[in-house]
């Protein structure tokens, strides 16, 4: 591309860029994707200069060295994290097209700052000079954390060797941008059009409302929740409904289908895409010398060294404080404890399912398939506990819910969390926007909290992310550290009419899970910015906090303050309260063996797939099938098209690290139990124990030894299987 002075109305477009203006919170409501393309570009040629600057006067000091690294890296994530962002909440055409274009320049910067040999040297000689000891444990973790990232990036690779190891990375970008925008579009695509009443049977009246809302936007403009026509489609709001509630078993079916097959044919196919990124992982994990992608990602990202499996009435398994790598083969054998704990509890889930069926006098009883599974296990639940999901919702209203969230935040943690609407903007008006404050009312961090489904243009899941990370290096204006700045996105059901959203117990526990996340990110007290909040920790206990927090939605204290009626302000009724406790193990075998399937399919496709070899990757999804699912998978499953978190998200070889980071979080909630949860005196002061140590440590002390700090101990995992109901499955496998 020829290098072209600006024209003096260029010069102004830059200057009212908004992504180039000097913000304390970012412009998401002018970013549009005309902005993308000159903003980047500029910002890059800006990074540039900085970095040739850097390198010409790089010494192994922290002035000299780390404090203008991170200028660089944090101007580069918070500007890209803006249309990143926007692209997963507002996408449209025009953005996708404005990103691919600048995509790769974006990704040949990092590539060259991440292969800076000046930059690799400096980091190098603080490691190895006489003052290394007296540094803090956070200014040594990023050392070695830099050190080892650009040997992963491929500082130390041969010219022609880095040169096709810059391809493979360039590639891999563009190919997981494509595959998250082909399941958008997939998840998008299909749409169920229902007239008649009949065929809708069994769905609950929120659920309805819902349908024909969609119907309403779909141009249906007479639709309502009572006549129809109704439209179903593949996001999880309606989908979920269809599955547990549609009495019309060929909907069912139909709809299933669709879902586990979006985004495998036609121009949408992910197939070719998955393969692609496949053979790519595998050439760049041997570029760097190693035999497959998953040891690359061990290297990266396992904090728990290695697996030390033991027996005894129960197993269990410890982290090793020795610095060695973990291997694949450990968490398979970990993986394979943990199935072995579930399966006898999984098929005796689908027998009672089948007996139940068979009493009920259904058809399928002999012949349960996926399709039935959601259904019949929703009609069990309802016999066997009196509990009806759906008659549970007008009990969690989104305000009393976040009202009943930031009580308990407040009593474990000592914060306040206020609504700041107004004081950021935002990229949609359902979008809220909190101020959180601690004890002495200073403001220690803001997040925004998107919450509602928008199929049209938001990508399905829920996450949360950074906007901007605590930092002394970037501090304004006097201020002892920048304040973090974090967003919380859900795709739960959106308010219908004049109600408010009425929440599923599931997106309950979603809304506490990522409010984990964003506890993590907003009360860190690291001020080192490459290593504050969620930066810096590995991706296997990423999760403990946001695990840990779901574990509040079962506490009676908790869960009563957060259930009131959204019409009379009734509380949930107490025997309510005890039958969601008594459900909370319901096929909890089936629910382990889910996410087992999971994990051990990411780690076969990253560790022995063969590509072009004898097995396709669904051949490897179907043998690990046989062995994680009690009903096997259709053949024409096709849930690898969609499954982002090892295709298009950081979980590449590591999805198993959520069953890991489950141990961690239901060890840690055991403090509190342990503690007396009905002991307001000592929650807080264990609450302000985990806000000092898990909350507070950021990625600046392994994860390990922050732990044990909390714990006192190395973690166990006998209080997941408490809470899950395996032990006793457990015990005699």
């Amino acid at each position: 591309m020829a290098s072209e002075a600006p024209s003096m109305a260029n010069l102004e477009e830059l200057k009212n860029n908004p992504l180039l203006q000097d913000f304390v919170f970012p412009p998401f409501h002018v970013v549009e994707a005309k902005h993308v393309q000159p903003g980047i570009r500029a910002l890059l040629k800006e990074l540039e200069n900085d970095l040739v600057e850097l390198e010409k006067t790089v010494e192994p000091t922290w002035p000299k060295l780390v404090d203008p690294l991170e200028k660089i890296v944090d101007r580069l994530q918070v500007v890209w994290g803006i249309v990143n962002h926007l692209k997963s909440v507002k996408d449209s055409p025009e953005l996708r097209s404005a990103i691919e274009e600048v995509q790769p320049e974006k990704v040949k910067f990092q590539l060259r700052l991440g292969q800076s040999k000046p930059i690799y040297n400096a980091f190098k000689a603080i490691q190895e000079s006489s003052s290394w000891q007296t540094l803090s444990d956070a200014r040594k973790r990023i050392v070695e954390g830099q050190i080892k990232e650009a040997v992963l990036n491929g500082v130390s690779l041969e010219d022609d060797k880095r040169e096709q190891f810059n391809k493979v990375q360039q590639e891999l970008e563009k190919l997981s941008q494509k595959f998250e925008e082909n399941v958008l579009d997939a998840t998008k695509k299909f749409e169920k059009l229902i007239t008649y009443k009949k065929d809708i049977e069994g769905l609950p009246a929120t659920a309805l409302g819902l349908a024909a809302q969609t119907a309403v936007s779909k141009g249906h403009e007479n639709a309502t929740a009572e006549d129809g026509p109704w439209v179903i489609t593949l996001d999880a709001p309606s989908f979920l409904p269809v599955m547990q509630h549609a009495r019309n078993r060929s909907l069912r079916e139909e709809v299933y289908r669709a879902y586990v097959t979006r985004a495998s044919s036609g121009d949408l196919d992910n197939t070719p895409i998955i393969d692609q990124i496949l053979k790519l992982r595998l050439e760049k994990a041997k570029l760097l010398g190693y035999k497959n992608y998953a040891e690359v990602w061990f290297i990266i990202c396992l904090w728990c060294s290695t697996f030390r499996i033991l027996e005894s009435n129960i197993f269990f398994y410890q982290v090793s404080m020795a610095m060695k790598m973990a291997t694949v083969d450990k968490a398979e054998e970990l993986l394979e404890k943990l199935r072995t704990a579930s399966w006898d509890a999984a098929v005796q889930d689908m027998e009672d399912l089948r007996n139940f069926s068979r009493d009920q006098g259904a058809v399928e009883a002999n012949d349960l398939t996926h399709w039935d599974i959601s259904f019949w296990s929703e009609r069990l639940r309802e016999s066997k506990y009196d509990i009806n999901e759906e008659e549970l919702r007008p009990f969690f209203s989104l305000p009393k819910v976040m009202d009943g969230l930031f009580s308990l935040a407040k009593m474990l943690f000592e914060i306040d969390i206020e609504p700041a609407d107004g004081l950021a903007p935002v990229w949609n008006n359902d979008v809220r926007f909190y101020r959180v404050k601690d004890s002495l009312g200073n403001p220690i961090a803001y997040f925004y909290f998107d919450p509602y489904s928008r199929p049209s243009e938001k990508r399905g899941g829920a996450w949360m992310d950074e906007v901007v990370a605590r930092s002394r290096a970037l501090a304004r204006d006097g201020a002892a550290a920048r304040l973090p700045v974090a967003h919380m996105v859900c795709n739960q059901t959106p308010p219908v009419g004049d109600k408010p959203s009425l929440m599923t117990f599931r997106e309950v526990e979603t809304v506490f899970h990522e409010f984990g996340h964003a506890l993590q990110h907003m009360l860190t007290k690291e001020d080192e910015g490459l290593v504050s909040g969620i930066r810096g920790i590995e991706w296997d206990a990423v999760e403990l906090p946001s695990q840990f927090m779901e574990n509040w939605c079962y506490q009676r204290d908790t869960l009563m303050s957060i259930a009131k009626h959204y019409e009379t302000g009734e509380t949930l009724p107490e025997e309510v309260y005890l039958k969601l406790l008594a459900a909370r193990t319901f096929r909890a075998g089936s629910l382990s063996l889910r996410q087992i399937r999971f994990a051990s399919t990411d780690l076969e496709l990253h560790a022995k797939y063969i590509p072009g070899g004898s097995e396709s990757i669904y051949d490897i999804d179907r043998r690990v099938g046989e062995r994680t699912q009690v009903i096997p998978s259709l053949p024409e499953d096709r849930f690898l098209c969609s499954f982002s978190h090892i295709f298009a998200g950081g979980y590449a070889a590591g999805y198993y690290s959520y069953k890991w980071a489950e141990v961690l979080s239901a060890d840690a909630f055991s403090a509190f139990e342990e503690a007396g949860l009905d002991n307001d005196k000592a929650l807080k002061e264990t609450g302000h124990k985990f806000r000092e140590t898990i909350l507070a440590l950021g990625g600046g002390k392994p994860p390990l030894e922050v732990f044990v700090e909390f714990r006192g101990r190395e973690p166990s995992p006998e209080p997941l299987l408490r809470h899950n109901g395996l032990l006793t499955a457990t015990a005699s496998a």
